[in-house]
């Protein structure tokens, strides 16, 4: 799996940990190990600037993501997924840690942004929360992942709670 993350956004991430949990994500959706994701961190004025650019919507808002080759996990009789670019993953650190803080479950910054990270790499995916039963699949999925990738860490405490709408 080629994954880049690079940090635009002049606050201290744990890219590692981003690293990490993408690369858990894709290989739990069972992506070809040859496709390639871009993750960039950047600080709320540029996000604010992609978020009126693509979803004409005002302020900074949390994770954006750009599928560029329109992957999809592969059906369980498919014997190997196909490889491509899954696009980008825009993550916004001041948004997390603001999020971080007013969740039901208060988290750090850095598991904020670990949480976004797998809702973006859904989203390239092709999962949804426009509808109810679209919202309960893709933040089940994305809470066993987290949960998952917590576990094989050796993390401990709560998962964070879902806090991206």
């Amino acid at each position: 799996m080629s994954i880049d993350v690079n940090n635009e956004s002049g606050t201290e991430v744990d890219e590692q940990a981003i690293l990490d949990i993408a690369r858990y994500a894709l290989a739990r959706m069972r992506i070809h190990p040859l496709s390639e994701l871009s993750v960039i961190v950047v600080d709320a004025d540029a996000m604010e600037q992609l978020h009126i650019q693509w979803m004409d919507l005002p302020g900074p808002t949390d994770v954006m993501s750009f599928p560029m080759d329109e992957l999809r996990p592969p059906s369980k009789d498919e014997d190997e997924p196909p490889q491509g670019l899954l696009g980008d993953i825009v993550l916004c650190p001041e948004v997390a840690e603001k999020q971080g803080k007013e969740a039901p479950t208060q988290h750090s910054m850095d598991e904020e942004l670990q949480l976004l990270t797998v809702h973006g790499v859904l989203h390239l995916l092709g999962y949804d929360h426009e509808e109810p039963d679209e919202k309960a699949e893709m933040f089940g999925l994305q809470a066993a992942i987290v949960d998952g990738w917590r576990a094989e860490k050796g993390l401990t405490g709560p998962s964070p709670a879902p806090t991206v709408s």
